[in-house]
């Protein structure tokens, strides 16, 4: 598992990467993509639509199952990630620069973890 130093985490195993104060990248970790197995299919939402911390805001779809993706984040979708709903296994092949959404206007986070928290995190789950 692959965890990345400069990145924050929820305890749903989605990544965050913030842009500025108020823009951040949002993906699915390494842990999450390695228990999925081969990603085939994701379910994403529309630019302008709003997302709230601990809520889903989609789904991906798996050789073994349908999992919902939760928001780290409180704010407005402003940008998603064509090339992964066209090409949902380039998550498997990288899933920390295979991100999903852009979220604008943050107003609130869940709580999120550091790398190494996370690490411990994913550790206890086992």
């Amino acid at each position: 598992m692959r965890v990345e130093k400069d990145l924050k985490y929820s305890k749903t195993h989605e990544w965050v990467k913030f842009l500025d104060d108020t823009t951040a990248l949002i993906g699915i970790t390494d842990y999450a993509q390695e228990h999925l197995g081969d990603l085939v299919f994701i379910n994403m939402p529309a630019v302008g639509d709003e997302v709230a911390c601990d809520t889903p805001f989609g789904d991906i779809e798996s050789v073994k199952a349908v999992s919902d993706i939760y928001s780290p984040v409180e704010g407005v979708v402003a940008e998603v990630n064509e090339d992964v709903a066209d090409s949902p296994q380039s998550i498997n092949e990288d899933p920390y620069g295979s991100w999903i959404i852009k979220v604008s206007n943050i107003t609130d986070v869940s709580d999120l973890m550091d790398a190494e928290t996370y690490e411990r995190y994913c550790q206890e789950e086992e």
